[in-house]
């Protein structure tokens, strides 16, 4: 037998969808797991050896109306682990006071998992990193006496242990860890500390050993992980973080332990100033048929839905928008062909799972860019096979057992049985779509009103100081905005004597007023804000102000008012906008819901820099004016859930930085209802095409070749279908 490549044909198919009446969906089996173990080979839940895929999906990043589809998303899409964060500074944002309600409700979300036929990872941290506001540790910590973070520091320690102890105690009260026959089979202390360990010295060495300690002493009857942590005592496994752990990682710290890899990058977070980026399902797949060739037993997908950051929970100039470009994409829908070949790659290794789990491995090298892996038990029909082709824009044909096998370049084919190929990373045979952004028909008879912030003197502030206080500490986390003035005299002959010389004010800042630190070592000695300021360009030299007497103020007054809510928003003083903006403006107007029940967003065109609200709740921050390197704004649309909105009239109100009125904003509505397929007649039939029962392997469709396979999304059937195609294509379109 022989596959060759001797021509391609590719078939096209493009389909445009409508709406129709929704078909529910079961949600699978309610995962319940007894008992987790592990040994050098793979986690044991239930006694029974597991292959986990995992995604990651963050509650706050999202709303509770949206959980049980995104679950369900995540489920169809293969996926048998949800990984989430907890976050501190949410959860507590003052000492003492708990918030557990809305999109902070951990206990409702895990429970939903459960429903969902999912187990659970629970990174308890307290320290996540996450591009989220101070790496989810609140800001009253940093005013606790002689605390020194995330290392052998009596201080932190012991408000570490107080948070772990309460989530840990909140998720037993709930039953909701694995031998209580709740769905969380692994926990995470701690998140990446080897990126600043060496900077605490022995004080970061005790610290490590503390924390797993102090975590394990828990009881929490599952295993605990540490990623990114090549110490991690006994019986804490050490789990790979990156985009290639098959490769990168160098295993486990003992033999007894799995192999885990808690963040598989799906792409790369944008930071205004970006330009767009991707990361292909093609790398990706490739990335998963390699670690589980090598004996990985778990990978997450880091992440498997991004979502959005509402209000200020973003950092270090992170946009509103996170890991859009994820499986599900920030609106929850399906990113294609990412969320499908990676479903499919799922399918693929769980067709090897008896073999991988239960046969002994072993590798051919062929060369520096082929090799071939098996896992084959002597004496039974128990065998599988990846081909690698590691040469990056070469294909190949490798022969293996009396066959050749074709293999595009940079890609792995799976053989269940060491004969059949049922997928090929660089092959995608599931289908693509495209993002709709569509204008509402209804929600866009605007009609704008203005409120000017007021701008204080220096004889109206709230406190001062003889120099400008430190923007962090003066802020503790309420606002983005802070207050400083300051007065100075110039005489006539101070001035500038040459025509079109003016003087400028020279301001030397710490960092920028969106960031909050959120990596890296002695967070707690960050700094912000002003730290010298003078007056240059004057006829006798530069005027140093920086020791006057500053007044400050934090926040803005239409903040204090809550503008942006209905009870607020009738104090203020509204006007009709005026032809000349100023800078730091108030806008609202009242909108209708948009038509149908699918994502909003709304386009930010022609604004600069703010915040933004819907009915009283922020959808976060906007940056228009900060162009990639490609001319555009890194996010120009800005997601606006269901829930926030009332059932017919809507109050929009959105503050501006710069000196921008709203004449272009736009409400739109979200689909990915174009969808198609690429099918070349070299490409595998798809893997659904076989089933693996008792470890026989064996097709379950009457015809084994290249098919183009369109899916609707829920609600949704095919009403046109377009060829164009090389080869003689046929066509069968599906009844809905």
């Amino acid at each position: 037998m022989e596959q060759t490549n001797n021509m391609t044909r590719t078939l096209f198919l493009v389909a445009l969808l409508s709406t129709i009446v929704v078909a529910t969906h079961g949600h699978g089996r309610h995962m319940t797991a007894h008992n987790v173990t592990y040994d050098g080979k793979s986690l044991f839940i239930n006694g029974r050896r597991e292959l986990l895929f995992s995604g990651s999906i963050h509650y706050p990043r999202s709303t509770p109306d949206m959980w049980p589809i995104l679950l369900d998303n995540a489920r169809r899409g293969g996926i048998n682990v949800i990984q989430t964060y907890v976050f501190w500074n949410a959860h507590e944002p003052q000492q003492g006071q708990f918030n557990f309600e809305g999109n902070y409700d951990l206990v409702k979300f895990i429970k939903l998992v459960q429903e969902h036929g999912m187990f659970v990872t629970l990174r308890v941290g307290p320290f996540i990193q996450a591009e989220w506001n101070h790496g989810g540790l609140p800001y009253w910590l940093k005013e606790v006496h002689n605390i020194t973070f995330r290392c052998d520091n009596e201080p932190y320690k012991q408000h570490m242990q107080a948070l772990v102890t309460k989530i840990v105690q909140m998720m037993k009260d709930e039953k909701l860890f694995a031998p209580q026959g709740g769905p969380i089979v692994l926990a995470q202390i701690e998140n990446e500390y080897n990126h600043v360990q060496r900077a605490y010295g022995e004080k970061g060495d005790s610290y490590v050993q503390w924390a797993a300690n102090m975590a394990v002493a828990l009881n929490v009857g599952v295993p605990w992980i540490m990623c990114k942590q090549t110490d991690a005592p006994d019986p804490v496994i050490n789990a790979c973080n990156g985009r290639h752990c098959g490769d990168t990682f160098s295993g486990p710290n003992k033999p007894y332990k799995p192999v885990i890899w808690t963040e598989n990058w799906t792409a790369q977070y944008r930071v205004h100033g970006d330009p767009p980026s991707q990361r292909s399902a093609e790398d990706i797949a490739f990335s998963i048929a390699r670690f589980f060739a090598k004996g990985g037993n778990l990978v997450n997908y880091y992440m498997y839905h991004g979502g959005t950051n509402f209000g200020r929970t973003s950092s270090e100039f992170s946009t509103t928008r996170y890991y859009d470009e994820a499986p599900l994409d920030e609106y929850g829908l399906e990113r294609e062909p990412k969320w499908s070949h990676l479903r499919d790659v799922h399918k693929a290794v769980l067709l090897c799972r008896k073999a991988i789990l239960g046969g002994d491995p072993n590798v051919e090298k062929l060369n520096e860019f082929h090799e071939i892996r098996t896992f084959e038990k002597l004496g039974t029909n128990l065998c599988v096979a990846f081909i690698t082709n590691n040469h990056t824009t070469d294909a190949a044909t490798i022969n293996f057992r009396g066959t050749n096998y074709f293999l595009p370049p940079y890609s792995i084919s799976v053989l269940p049985d060491c004969k059949t190929v049922v997928y090929n990373t660089q092959s995608i045979v599931s289908q693509h779509n495209s993002r709709n952004y569509e204008r509402s028909t209804t929600a866009n008879n605007f009609q704008w009103e203005m409120f000017n912030e007021a701008i204080p003197t220096t004889k109206k502030m709230d406190m001062y100081q003889n120099k400008p206080r430190e923007l962090f500490t003066l802020l503790k986390d309420t606002s983005d905005y802070a207050w400083y003035t300051t007065s100075f005299e110039l005489a006539p002959g101070d001035l500038p004597t040459k025509p079109g010389v003016l003087p400028i004010i020279h301001i030397e800042s710490n960092g920028h007023t969106m960031v909050a630190f959120d990596s890296g070592a002695y967070m707690e000695h960050r700094y912000a804000g002003p730290k010298l300021v003078s007056i240059i360009a004057l006829n006798t030299g530069t005027l140093d102000i920086t020791t006057n007497l500053w007044g400050h103020r934090v926040g803005l007054k239409g903040e204090g008012m809550k503008v942006f809510s209905d009870e607020g928003s009738i104090r203020a003083k509204w006007k009709p906008l005026s032809p000349v903006p100023r800078p730091l403006t108030w806008y609202r107007t009242r909108f209708v819901t948009p038509e149908g029940t699918g994502p909003v967003a709304i386009r930010m065109t022609g604004m600069g820099k703010g915040m933004m609200w819907i009915n009283g709740k922020s959808i976060g921050r906007h940056w228009m004016s900060f162009l990639s390197p490609i001319g555009k704004p890194t996010q120009s649309e800005f997601h606006i859930p269901r829930s926030f909105l009332n059932p017919q009239d809507n109050l929009l109100v959105i503050f501006e930085e710069e000196p921008l009125a709203p004449r272009q904003i736009e409400i739109l509505n979200v689909n990915r209802d174009t969808i198609c397929s690429f099918i070349a007649e070299n490409d595998p039939p798809n893997v659904n095409s076989w089933v693996s029962r008792r470890g026989n392997f064996h097709p379950i469709v009457p015809y084994l070749g290249p098919q183009a396979l369109l899916e609707c999304a829920p609600g949704k059937k095919i009403t046109t279908v377009e060829f164009a195609s090389f080869g003689n294509p046929s066509a069968r379109t599906p009844v809905i």
